[in-house]
């Protein structure tokens, strides 16, 4: 059993497991268009998603890695290189099944939440 003083920790573990799976979904929902990872975060940050560029920069490169994502490399404003990512095919048709699931099962959790509260 966990003690009071050990619930804080636990509460934030179940919590970062319930966002890591939310996190994929939310980072290819904004990828339609190219966008490099600072402005992601932000624009990300704007909808009160909060990721932290450890987590970001890994997940970018993981959904590179498994053909979600395609990124290219430009020269921004200030003539420093920036990686640009966008949705691959691919990447499309894994959101939009994703959407699906995340649909379905908000609605079954929905109900159950809802059941709890008898």
């Amino acid at each position: 059993m966990v003690t009071q003083e050990e619930y804080p920790a636990l509460l934030e573990n179940l919590s970062l497991e319930l966002r890591r799976g939310a996190l994929v979904l939310a980072v290819l929902s904004q990828l339609s268009e190219k966008q490099y990872g600072y402005s992601l975060k932000q624009q990300l940050a704007s909808q009160a998603l909060e990721i932290p560029e450890g987590t970001l920069y890994p997940l970018l490169r993981r959904l590179e890695a498994q053909g979600l994502l395609e990124s290219e490399w430009e020269l921004a404003d200030e003539a420093r290189p920036r990686r640009y990512y966008r949705l691959s095919a691919q990447g499309r048709q894994a959101l939009q099944d994703l959407k699906q699931e995340w649909q379905a099962l908000s609605a079954a959790l929905g109900g159950l939440l809802r059941e709890g509260k008898k």
